[in-house]
Protein backbone atom coordinates (compact mmCIF):
# COMPACT_ATOMS: atom_id res chain seq x y z
CA UNK A 1 0.00 0.00 0.00
CA UNK A 2 0.66 3.54 -0.41
CA UNK A 3 2.37 5.63 2.67
CA UNK A 4 0.49 8.69 4.16
CA UNK A 5 1.65 11.95 4.88
CA UNK A 6 2.87 10.40 8.38
CA UNK A 7 4.68 7.33 8.45
CA UNK A 8 2.83 5.38 10.89
CA UNK A 9 -0.13 5.49 9.20
CA UNK A 10 -1.25 3.49 5.54
CA UNK A 11 -4.29 4.81 3.88
CA UNK A 12 -6.36 2.98 0.76
CA UNK A 13 -4.42 2.57 -2.44
CA UNK A 14 -5.93 5.12 -4.68
CA UNK A 15 -6.93 2.58 -7.54
CA UNK A 16 -9.30 0.91 -4.82
CA UNK A 17 -10.71 4.39 -3.52
CA UNK A 18 -11.34 5.73 -7.22
CA UNK A 19 -13.10 2.18 -7.63
CA UNK A 20 -15.11 3.64 -4.38
CA UNK A 21 -16.08 6.86 -6.18
CA UNK A 22 -18.75 5.69 -8.05
CA UNK A 23 -20.55 4.39 -4.93
CA UNK A 24 -19.83 6.40 -2.46
CA UNK A 25 -21.51 9.54 -1.24
CA UNK A 26 -21.53 12.28 2.36
CA UNK A 27 -23.74 14.71 3.54
CA UNK A 28 -23.61 18.01 3.89
CA UNK A 29 -25.87 20.47 4.97
CA UNK A 30 -29.26 18.35 3.64
CA UNK A 31 -27.23 17.90 0.18
CA UNK A 32 -25.99 14.38 -1.10
CA UNK A 33 -21.76 15.06 -2.21
CA UNK A 34 -19.27 13.07 -4.28
CA UNK A 35 -16.29 12.08 -2.67
CA UNK A 36 -13.45 14.05 -4.11
CA UNK A 37 -10.21 12.47 -5.55
CA UNK A 38 -7.08 13.02 -6.71
CA UNK A 39 -3.53 11.94 -6.53
CA UNK A 40 -2.07 15.44 -5.35
CA UNK A 41 -1.25 15.48 -1.68
CA UNK A 42 -3.20 12.00 -1.44
CA UNK A 43 -6.56 13.86 -1.20
CA UNK A 44 -8.42 10.83 -1.56
CA UNK A 45 -7.51 9.41 1.69
CA UNK A 46 -7.80 12.80 4.12
CA UNK A 47 -10.03 15.84 4.80
CA UNK A 48 -9.61 17.48 1.20
CA UNK A 49 -12.02 14.63 0.09
CA UNK A 50 -14.96 16.66 1.78
CA UNK A 51 -13.41 19.90 2.04
CA UNK A 52 -13.01 20.19 -1.96
CA UNK A 53 -16.45 19.05 -3.00
CA UNK A 54 -18.55 21.43 -0.91
CA UNK A 55 -16.49 24.42 -1.54
CA UNK A 56 -16.13 23.79 -5.14
CA UNK A 57 -20.08 23.63 -5.32
CA UNK A 58 -20.19 27.26 -3.80
CA UNK A 59 -17.14 28.39 -6.28
CA UNK A 60 -19.59 27.10 -9.41
CA UNK A 61 -22.24 29.32 -8.57
CA UNK A 62 -19.83 32.34 -9.19
CA UNK A 63 -18.36 34.68 -12.03
CA UNK A 64 -14.53 34.23 -11.92
CA UNK A 65 -14.38 37.99 -10.97
CA UNK A 66 -16.23 37.55 -7.68
CA UNK A 67 -14.36 35.36 -6.18
CA UNK A 68 -11.24 35.44 -3.26
CA UNK A 69 -10.10 32.71 -2.17
CA UNK A 70 -7.23 32.47 0.43
CA UNK A 71 -4.81 30.11 0.72
CA UNK A 72 -3.69 28.39 -2.62
CA UNK A 73 -5.68 24.95 -2.74
CA UNK A 74 -7.94 24.96 -5.60
CA UNK A 75 -5.67 25.30 -8.27
CA UNK A 76 -3.65 22.30 -7.47
CA UNK A 77 -6.94 20.23 -8.04
CA UNK A 78 -8.64 22.04 -11.15
CA UNK A 79 -8.33 25.17 -13.56
CA UNK A 80 -8.84 28.24 -11.69
CA UNK A 81 -9.67 31.55 -12.90
CA UNK A 82 -10.72 33.74 -9.27
CA UNK A 83 -8.30 35.65 -7.12
CA UNK A 84 -5.84 33.63 -4.80
CA UNK A 85 -4.22 35.43 -1.58
CA UNK A 86 -1.14 33.24 -0.34
CA UNK A 87 1.31 35.05 1.82
CA UNK A 88 3.91 31.94 1.19
CA UNK A 89 3.31 30.23 -2.01
CA UNK A 90 5.13 31.98 -4.99
CA UNK A 91 3.03 30.82 -8.20
CA UNK A 92 1.83 33.27 -11.05
CA UNK A 93 -1.44 34.61 -10.57
CA UNK A 94 -0.73 34.48 -6.92
CA UNK A 95 -1.04 37.91 -4.51
CA UNK A 96 1.72 36.74 -2.11
CA UNK A 97 0.11 38.89 0.77
CA UNK A 98 -0.71 38.55 4.57
CA UNK A 99 -4.57 37.86 5.12
CA UNK A 100 -4.70 40.56 7.43
CA UNK A 101 -3.20 43.28 5.37
CA UNK A 102 -5.36 42.55 1.75
CA UNK A 103 -7.51 45.53 1.07
CA UNK A 104 -8.27 45.31 -2.94
CA UNK A 105 -10.54 48.16 -4.32
CA UNK A 106 -13.28 45.65 -4.90
CA UNK A 107 -15.46 43.36 -2.86
CA UNK A 108 -16.41 40.03 -3.51
CA UNK A 109 -19.58 37.91 -3.68
CA UNK A 110 -17.38 34.72 -2.26
CA UNK A 111 -14.88 34.33 -0.27
CA UNK A 112 -13.45 31.13 0.38
CA UNK A 113 -10.85 29.54 2.16
CA UNK A 114 -9.83 26.00 2.80
CA UNK A 115 -7.73 24.77 5.78
CA UNK A 116 -5.86 27.96 5.82
CA UNK A 117 -7.10 29.74 8.95
CA UNK A 118 -5.33 27.18 11.61
CA UNK A 119 -2.12 28.70 10.25
CA UNK A 120 -2.53 32.74 10.75
CA UNK A 121 -0.76 33.25 13.44
CA UNK A 122 0.12 30.10 14.65
CA UNK A 123 2.15 28.68 12.22
CA UNK A 124 4.01 32.47 12.44
CA UNK A 125 7.29 33.66 13.84
CA UNK A 126 6.06 35.34 16.21
CA UNK A 127 3.01 33.33 17.17
CA UNK A 128 -0.27 35.48 18.10
CA UNK A 129 -3.33 33.23 18.11
CA UNK A 130 -5.14 35.97 18.23
CA UNK A 131 -4.28 37.46 14.84
CA UNK A 132 -7.28 34.96 13.39
CA UNK A 133 -9.51 37.58 14.43
CA UNK A 134 -7.99 40.31 12.37
CA UNK A 135 -8.09 38.02 9.45
CA UNK A 136 -11.54 37.13 9.58
CA UNK A 137 -12.35 41.24 9.88
CA UNK A 138 -10.61 41.94 7.08
CA UNK A 139 -12.32 38.97 4.86
CA UNK A 140 -15.66 39.96 5.90
CA UNK A 141 -15.07 43.97 4.97
CA UNK A 142 -13.64 42.38 1.65
CA UNK A 143 -17.26 41.13 1.13
CA UNK A 144 -19.90 42.88 -1.35
CA UNK A 145 -23.11 43.32 0.45
CA UNK A 146 -24.83 40.00 0.39
CA UNK A 147 -21.41 38.37 -0.10
CA UNK A 148 -20.60 34.95 1.45
CA UNK A 149 -17.63 33.48 3.87
CA UNK A 150 -16.89 30.00 3.26
CA UNK A 151 -14.07 28.78 5.51
CA UNK A 152 -13.03 25.05 6.30
CA UNK A 153 -10.82 24.18 9.99
CA UNK A 154 -9.62 20.92 10.71
CA UNK A 155 -9.84 20.12 14.43
CA UNK A 156 -6.89 19.95 16.41
CA UNK A 157 -4.39 21.48 14.66
CA UNK A 158 -4.15 24.73 16.19
CA UNK A 159 -5.26 24.66 19.64
CA UNK A 160 -6.45 28.14 20.25
CA UNK A 161 -8.95 28.06 17.10
CA UNK A 162 -10.27 24.88 18.45
CA UNK A 163 -11.11 27.11 21.23
CA UNK A 164 -12.18 29.90 19.68
CA UNK A 165 -14.68 27.38 17.92
CA UNK A 166 -15.80 25.95 21.27
CA UNK A 167 -16.54 28.75 23.18
CA UNK A 168 -18.43 30.61 20.38
CA UNK A 169 -15.64 33.35 20.11
CA UNK A 170 -15.72 32.22 16.38
CA UNK A 171 -18.86 32.21 15.40
CA UNK A 172 -20.52 32.14 11.84
CA UNK A 173 -23.92 32.17 10.21
CA UNK A 174 -23.93 28.98 9.44
CA UNK A 175 -21.45 26.19 11.76
CA UNK A 176 -21.52 22.88 10.81
CA UNK A 177 -18.61 20.27 12.26
CA UNK A 178 -17.93 16.88 10.03
CA UNK A 179 -16.06 13.74 11.64
CA UNK A 180 -14.35 11.29 9.84
CA UNK A 181 -15.22 7.35 11.20
CA UNK A 182 -13.27 4.78 9.29
CA UNK A 183 -9.60 4.17 7.52
CA UNK A 184 -11.85 4.36 4.52
CA UNK A 185 -11.89 7.99 4.72
CA UNK A 186 -15.95 7.90 5.28
CA UNK A 187 -17.12 10.89 6.65
CA UNK A 188 -20.61 12.11 8.60
CA UNK A 189 -21.98 15.50 9.61
CA UNK A 190 -22.95 15.75 13.22
CA UNK A 191 -24.47 19.04 13.55
CA UNK A 192 -23.51 22.55 15.22
CA UNK A 193 -22.02 21.87 17.87
CA UNK A 194 -18.04 21.44 18.30
CA UNK A 195 -16.36 18.16 18.10
CA UNK A 196 -13.10 17.51 19.97
CA UNK A 197 -10.76 15.56 18.30
CA UNK A 198 -7.02 14.63 17.73
CA UNK A 199 -5.49 15.62 14.81
CA UNK A 200 -3.47 12.31 13.16
CA UNK A 201 -5.41 9.90 15.68
CA UNK A 202 -7.17 7.80 14.65
CA UNK A 203 -6.87 8.29 10.82
CA UNK A 204 -4.40 10.68 8.81
CA UNK A 205 -4.59 14.11 9.47
CA UNK A 206 -8.11 15.92 9.98
CA UNK A 207 -10.23 13.58 12.04
CA UNK A 208 -12.93 16.22 12.42
CA UNK A 209 -13.55 19.27 10.00
CA UNK A 210 -15.49 22.72 10.92
CA UNK A 211 -17.26 24.43 7.95
CA UNK A 212 -18.03 27.97 8.83
CA UNK A 213 -20.46 29.94 5.92
CA UNK A 214 -21.02 33.71 7.31
CA UNK A 215 -23.27 35.78 4.72
CA UNK A 216 -22.70 39.64 4.63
Amino acid sequence: MKRALHDHYYILPYSYSKTLKLFRKFTFNGEKYGYFYHEYNEAWGNERSVEIPIIKKYVDEYDCDEILEVGNVLSHYFKTCHDVVDKYEKVDGVINQDVVDYNPKKRYRLIVTISTLEHVGWDEEPQDPEKVFLALDNLKNCLAPGGKLIVTIPIGGNPHLDNFLKTGKINFTENYYLKRISQSNRWVELGSDFIEASYGSPYPLANALFVGIYEK
